[in-house]
């Protein structure tokens, strides 16, 4: 069995779900995400990981006390809203690496093109952190 990684942000519903895309189809870790709070999928991180092949329109949110009996190698922090508020239990193997947020950063936008950008960035450095990921974890 492989060992289990969780990323964890806000609202488990833009880049902690792409993480979890890209860490479950390109690393030897099961992985899972969660956030501090429930919301809903965001249909453009959607978007944008299906435009390299990555599905992931069945993940939904969770809370990361829904996952709390799951044993994590490595939590890893996407936002600083979810580095202050991990749970104590959770915080001996916790690492923070952060992210834009693209719903965030695109509130005001109003022109498609600019704001899938905006999600391709973000998606693209999730993508780069989650393949270089031996580096935090050596």
């Amino acid at each position: 069995m492989s060992e289990r990684i969780l990323f964890l942000c806000t609202g488990n519903s833009c880049r902690s779900q792409m993480a979890e895309g890209f860490a479950n189809k390109y690393s030897l870790y099961k992985a899972f995400s969660a956030g501090t709070k429930k919301t809903n999928l965001d249909p453009l991180a959607v978007k944008v990981m299906s435009e390299i092949g990555i599905d992931i329109s069945q993940h939904f949110s969770k809370t990361f006390n829904e996952l709390s009996s799951i044993n994590f190698k490595y939590i890893f922090t996407l936002c600083s809203d979810a580095e202050e508020n991990c749970p104590i239990i959770f915080r001996r193997q916790t690492i923070h690496v952060g992210f834009d947020d693209p719903p965030y950063l695109t509130r005001n936008l109003k022109n498609e093109l600019e704001i899938l950008d905006i999600y391709r960035k973000v998606r693209d450095e999730i993508k780069d952190f989650v393949l270089n990921i031996k580096i935090y974890t050596s």
